[in-house]
């Protein structure tokens, strides 16, 4: 029978270098898209897929992240005092009462694959998600990872999620080889950032996995390799020698938020979406691009 995935890992210890200075003081994890920073979109879609244990290794300069996530009893006391319910409501209601936040410290920035072995005495012997807040993915419904962990009670084996990408842009991600039809493949082989020329397709590994345990004996015995760091996609690559590997080219829209661009387009395309926000937003834009004769 197939243990259910109750555990995912939020590597959130990277220093955010492409959003400086914002990030010299504040984790990139916690830019905001409109109203919430990005790491608690990516605690929802996991509390969405079923999961109720979190999983966060963090870095130096990271207390924000454990605070937003913790209880803030002054702010709710004085929320309550002044009678504002609705926004104590949203406070309390950041991380629902059945799902637990741990924090593991990654002591050295060695990279994706490092921080994930980092989290193996939290995570144990069982299936778990890895979820990359960066990758914002929005499908108007429960979400990737839900749709991920569905495939894994199915399958029973290490899943990656996967989008198409522009040839020219595969040396930015994990590639894969993949056959099969629909939205479920059989990995063949897969390679870190490989040049255009190079790359055996044009299927990117992007921010969401779901991986049984045996990839921590894969992670532990892994050297460093591009970048000087622990690369995930290394390990997976030695995981298939022995186990099966699917790509899951899933439903909806991603937002690459660790770019200045993809986080604008998140940022505009979430506002537009906001029930508070959409009316005078999108009015905005259409006297901004326009003119201002377009109300009415």
């Amino acid at each position: 029978m197939t243990k259910r995935v109750k555990k995912a890992v939020f590597p959130v210890a990277g220093l955010g270098t492409r959003f400086l200075p914002a990030t010299k003081a504040s984790p990139k994890e916690m830019l905001p898209i409109v109203d919430k920073p990005l790491i608690q979109y990516a605690v929802e879609e996991a509390v969405a897929a079923g999961i109720e244990i979190m999983v966060f290794v963090i870095g130096r300069n990271k207390h924000s992240i454990t605070d937003h996530f913790d209880t803030a009893y002054e702010l709710e006391s004085e929320l309550e005092a002044r009678g504002k319910d609705e926004l104590l409501k949203v406070v309390r209601g950041i991380v629902p009462p059945h799902v637990s936040c741990i924090y593991i410290r990654q002591a050295m920035p060695l990279g994706l694959g490092h921080a994930v072995l980092c989290a193996q005495p939290v995570v144990g012997d069982e299936p778990f998600a890895v979820v990359l807040a960066d990758d914002m993915i929005n499908d108007g419904g429960a979400g990737c990872l839900a749709q991920m962990v569905e495939a894994f009670a199915n399958a029973g084996c290490s899943i990656l999620g996967t989008e198409q990408v522009a040839a020219e842009e595969t040396d930015r991600y994990g590639i894969v080889d993949a056959e099969g039809e629909g939205p479920l493949l059989e990995v063949k082989s897969i390679v870190e950032k490989p040049r255009p020329e190079e790359a055996p397709s044009n299927l990117a590994v992007v921010g969401r996995y779901i991986l049984t345990s045996g990839i921590f004996t894969h992670l532990s015995q892994t050297g460093r390799g591009a970048g000087g760091e622990i690369q995930l996609t290394d390990a997976i690559a030695r995981l298939m020698e022995k186990d099966r590997v699917l790509a899951y080219r899933f439903t909806g829209t991603r937002y690459d938020c660790g770019s200045k661009l993809g986080y604008l387009m998140a940022t505009v395309d979430y506002a537009l979406q906001h029930p508070e926000l959409a009316e005078g937003f999108r009015e905005w834009l259409k006297e901004r691009f326009f003119g201002a004769n377009t109300r009415g």
